[in-house]
């Protein structure tokens, strides 16, 4: 007997067959009767020719996540060990240095759709966002681990950081907390030489911003002997690294005394207390009271100004803003490092508003470099979800 089976109009099936990786709700034309959410389902046109399988889902706008094109694979343990492995791989080839404090897993990026696993040392903080998933957790933990440790890999814990708003478009509950065995849930990680206290229970996301982990390099290699303020700095991502770089000096300013109180844990464990000083305030304000030349690097990196599509003129004026006040205050030869991790926020449409920030700032840009996210974080091209991250350093002349 063979699976259960949901329908797809001709347009639907035109757009999976170019490659996407989700299938909408308004290409849905049908669902076999007793599929529920989590089925791992085949997905076939209106004249019952096959297209893929993947996991359905009754309650969000993506109908169905691909996991194959192969009509007679099925899903399990082989499968799920297989690209576990392949993922894993990617990592040693790609970040070999870092395999310790990395992305091992990002959803449809590496053929595990809803499924993000991020390693901190021996724990890995996971989250889960498909029904799918949730209902084959228990095997892909397993998979998981026996893949890391069969490695030589030092692996034991696994975090769920399943709070996230996301897993309420699947009906997923939201929960946190340890599967099985349990431990500290902090951990110091050492990403490129610099001592980073993650907090896999209470931090963002799953503990720690890994996807700018080379872009943080750049930073530290342009920032000898400057004085480098670095905004929305979190726990001191940018801040650390440019003082590790060399920096005179370096402010780091956000609004959450929390982030910053660790980013000051973070500095003192590197022994960089004396260079870098932290400041709670907003980054618009804090920006309309500097003078200019107060700096010679200014760091944004802002949280995501917009995360739907309704919403992307009010954060393209966002963006506008600060990014014209740093330049303005940038004049001189100095350096912007500026970035955006919305998705919505197109790189077409981060680089018109650059440069019109530039014009109405008076000044030129001179670009250093144009990076996204970690390669540990890979661009599926078929899938533009998978590409959110810009990264921008400019020289001010």
């Amino acid at each position: 007997m063979g699976r259960e089976k949901i329908i797809v109009s001709d347009k639907g099936r035109a757009f999976l067959e170019k490659g996407q990786l989700w299938m909408y709700r308004n290409n849905l034309q049908a669902v076999d009767k007793g599929v529920v959410d989590g089925d791992f389902v085949d997905i076939v046109s209106e004249t019952g020719d096959y297209v893929a399988s993947g996991f359905y889902s009754s309650q969000s706008h993506v109908v169905c996540r691909i996991l194959t094109r192969d009509k007679m694979a099925s899903i399990g343990e082989e499968m799920f060990k297989e690209r576990l492995s392949f993922a894993y791989e990617f990592r040693k080839a790609t970040d070999a240095a870092n395999l310790d404090n990395c992305r091992l897993v990002y959803g449809e990026s590496d053929g595990l759709p809803g499924l993000i696993i991020d390693r901190y040392n021996d724990i890995l903080s996971v989250q889960i966002t498909c029904a799918g998933m949730e209902k084959r957790k228990d095997i892909l933990y397993r998979c998981v681990l026996e893949v890391l440790q069969e490695d030589g890999q030092d692996v034991r814990y696994i975090y769920e950081r399943n709070d996230l708003k996301a897993r309420e478009k699947e009906g997923l509950a939201l929960y946190k907390g340890f599967y099985g065995a349990r431990t500290d849930p902090t951990t110091v990680i050492n990403e490129n030489g610099l001592k980073i206290l993650v907090d896999v229970e209470n931090g963002q996301k799953t503990g720690y911003f890994l996807d700018q982990k080379h872009n943080r390099m750049l930073v530290r290699n342009i920032a000898k002997g400057k004085k480098v303020l670095d905004c929305f700095s979190h726990t001191g991502g940018f801040a650390l690294n440019a003082a590790k770089g060399g920096a005179r000096a370096v402010v780091a300013v956000d609004v959450s005394q929390t982030a910053l109180d660790l980013g000051h844990e973070n500095a003192c464990l590197n022994s960089l207390e004396s260079i870098v000083s932290f400041e709670q305030a907003d980054v618009f304000e804090y920006l309309a009271g500097l003078k200019k030349n107060d700096f010679d690097v200014i760091v944004l990196d802002p949280p995501a100004f917009t995360k739907s599509r309704r919403t992307v003129g009010n954060a393209y004026n966002g963006y506008l803003q600060i990014n014209r006040m740093a330049m303005e205050l940038l004049k001189g030869g100095g350096y912007l490092a500026t970035c955006s991790c919305s998705r919505y926020m197109e790189n077409a449409l981060f680089e018109q508003m650059l440069k019109e920030a530039a014009l109405s700032a008076g000044v030129m840009l001179r670009q250093v470099s144009v990076t996204q996210q970690n390669a540990d974080h890979p661009v599926l091209w078929v899938n533009d979800e998978t590409s959110y991250l810009k990264f921008y350093i400019f020289q001010i002349i």
